[in-house]
């Protein structure tokens, strides 16, 4: 039997050294249900890490939890998804806080949010609840971005203090860097993803098929106009 604090500390060394990659929430999910009997030990990991580690990593561990969840109902170990469903706000709250040193998080959170109700571990009735409460700090988010976008230099209206209005909102350059480029990871996935075709390669031809209009006489006379002015091109050439 593995040693419970070994599995533990590599099981917060992985949380810590998530990314933007797919592969990393995977690894750590797949560790995870390695040692499902230590399953409430390493849930309390997840919180701990989403409470103590900089707001970059806590979207990491929050796009961690729905691969974790959607692992565990293909394993059939709900054991992982019912602590989710019951400690949530506290995930949410701690990965945007209501301070707004996470307003940037607000996103990740609506996006996990909607992908936990699609994979039905959260109730509509819940999302809306946690919805409700996460777009008073979408006012945050708001007030951020006014605070940094560049003003005229005739106006007589300073800019107003960030670390005044929400002194834990401020990064380092490297942690914006960071987040710039996880996020055009996320965004690259993503657009793989809506462009992926399944197995059956026939089914995207059906459905365009579905969705092409039946052939009209105007489109033979397109046709045709276009048959001779590709003769014409021809001859003068």
């Amino acid at each position: 039997m593995a040693d419970p604090f070994e599995v533990r500390m590599r099981f917060t060394s992985q949380l810590q050294h998530l990314n933007a990659s797919a592969n990393s929430s995977q690894k750590a999910a797949h560790y995870a249900l390695k040692y499902r009997d230590m399953d409430e030990d390493l849930h309390s990991c997840i919180l701990e890490q989403l409470e103590r580690n900089s707001m970059n990593n806590r979207a990491n561990i929050m796009y961690f939890i729905e691969h974790l969840c959607d692992m565990a109902q293909r394993e059939n170990h709900l054991d992982f998804v019912r602590m989710m469903q019951r400690d949530i706000l506290r995930v949410v709250d701690a990965v945007a806080p209501s301070d707004g040193s996470g307003a940037a998080n607000v996103k990740v959170v609506r996006r996990v949010l909607a992908g936990l109700q699609q994979k039905s571990v959260l109730l509509p009735d819940t999302v809306v609840e946690i919805e409700a409460g996460l777009a008073e700090r979408d006012d945050l988010t708001k007030d951020t971005h006014s605070a940094l976008s560049p003003i005229s230099p005739n106006s007589q209206h300073p800019p107003p203090d960030i670390m005044t209005t929400h002194p834990a909102k401020r990064l380092d350059k490297r942690q914006i860097e960071q987040r710039i480029e996880e996020d055009r990871e996320r965004h690259k996935r993503l657009r793989e993803s809506i462009w992926a075709v399944g197995e059956d390669g026939d089914g995207e031809f059906e459905r365009l098929w579905d969705e092409a209009s039946e052939i009209g006489e105007d489109d033979w006379g397109v046709a045709e106009e276009d048959a001779v002015e590709r003769r014409v091109a021809g001859e003068v050439e």
